[in-house]
């Protein structure tokens, strides 16, 4: 088995950021207890993780994990969104991808918007981000 490297990124209650990256033969039983770290530190619990690997999701579904990861309780706009998930999935997105997704998680509730369609701004809704406040993910 060729050595793999394993990222996580875990936001506490606090809202401090945790980055652990494992490098080497990646087993089961050693991911286990990464998570396992990750629950005591206060992160996600294992119903909240997605073990998907990141080929097998769409574009829009990345966008939706990562504005959830990256922006939990603060306004964005979708020039950040463009930016971080270049950052995170090492592959170009077009602007005007991101605003129709952005646009549809709206529609959805998913988000909430404000200003003006040249500065606009989102948020997750009020709803999730105190889903999330009572699962102990963000402040």
């Amino acid at each position: 088995m060729p050595a793999r490297k394993l990222r996580i990124e875990v936001y506490d209650w606090e809202g401090n950021k945790y980055t652990i990256t494992f490098e080497g033969k990646v087993t089961r039983d050693k991911v286990v207890q990464l998570f396992d770290l990750v629950e005591l530190m206060g992160g996600v619990s294992d119903s909240d993780l997605d073990w998907r690997d990141p080929s097998e999701i769409s574009r829009f579904e990345k966008v939706k994990l990562l504005i959830e990861k990256n922006f939990p309780v603060v306004w964005f706009r979708s020039v950040d969104v463009k930016f971080a998930y270049e950052q995170e999935y090492g592959e170009p997105i077009k602007l005007s991808t991101v605003s129709t997704y952005l646009a549809r998680l709206f529609k959805r509730g998913f988000l909430v918007r404000r200003g003006p369609p040249n500065s606009r701004q989102y948020r997750l809704s009020t709803e999730l981000i105190r889903q999330a406040g009572r699962a102990g993910l963000s402040p």
